[in-house]
C-alpha cells in the first residue's frame, strides 16, 4: 500500500511551527489541523497578526525593546527615571518587570546571555550600546536583572566588570524564596541566596 503524505501546504506549516521554541512535531501537527478545521476568521486572523508583527514592529534604537515607533513608549516617557537602567535579557523580561508596577526607570534589552556552549559571546549582545548609554552621562544606577541561570550569572559578572570604570552604582536583583513556598521544597542554591540576601525586619 503506497504512503500518501499530507498536502504540501499542510506539511510546510507543520515544519514552520516545529521550528518555534517549545513546539515539537506533534504539537505542530495538532495546531495545523486545528487551523484547518477552524473558521476562516481565526486562521486568517493569525496570518494577519503574523504579517503585522513583521511589518509594524522594530527594536527601539535606545533600549532595544520591541516597539512600533521610535523611541519606544518607555524611553519617550518623561515621567520615567532617566538615571536608572534595568538590564534584562529579553523583551519578555521587560513585560514581567512592568507588570509589577514597582519600577519606574529605563530598560536595556541585551537580546540574550553570554553562552560559550551556544557560541554567544559579548559581541553578540547589545552590551556595547549599554556602555555607550552609561558613557554619555546621566546614569546613576544600573540594575542587572539577568536570569538566575549559569548564562545569566556569567553575563551579570561580565557587565559588572565592564561597568566598574564608570561612576555608577551597579546592583543585582535580589533572589530568594518565592511567596507561598515552603523551605523544605527550596533547592540549596535558592535557600543559600535567600540567606545571603536577608533584610532587617
Amino acid at each position: 500500500m503506497p504512503f500518501h503524505a499530507a498536502p504540501q501546504p499542510v506539511t510546510r506549516l507543520i515544519e514552520e511551527l516545529s521550528r518555534l521554541p517549545g513546539i515539537g512535531p506533534k504539537t505542530a501537527s495538532r495546531l495545523t489541523y486545528h487551523l484547518l478545521r477552524a473558521a476562516d476568521e481565526q486562521a486568517l486572523g493569525l496570518a494577519d497578526a503574523l504579517r503585522q508583527l513583521r511589518e509594524r514592529t522594530q527594536f527601539c534604537r535606545v533600549c532595544f525593546n520591541i516597539t512600533e515607533g521610535q523611541p519606544c513608549a518607555v524611553c519617550s516617557d518623561p515621567g520615567r527615571e532617566q538615571a536608572l537602567i534595568c538590564v534584562v535579557e529579553s523583551p519578555l523580561d521587560v513585560l514581567a518587570v512592568e507588570k509589577t508596577r514597582a519600577y519606574s526607570g529605563q530598560y536595556h534589552v541585551l537580546h540574550g546571555a553570554i553562552s560559550p556552549i551556544e557560541g554567544v559571546g559579548p559581541d553578540d549582545l547589545k552590551i556595547d550600546r549599554l556602555l555607550d548609554r552609561v558613557r554619555s552621562g546621566g546614569v546613576q544606577e544600573v540594575i542587572l536583572a539577568t536570569n538566575p541561570t549559569l548564562e545569566g550569572e556569567a553575563t551579570a559578572m561580565y557587565l559588572q566588570k565592564q561597568l566598574a570604570g564608570f561612576p555608577v552604582l551597579v546592583s543585582r536583583l535580589a533572589r530568594g524564596l518565592p511567596v507561598g513556598g515552603d523551605l523544605e521544597y527550596a533547592d540549596e542554591v535558592t535557600l543559600a541566596r535567600a540567606l545571603e540576601g536577608r533584610s532587617q525586619m
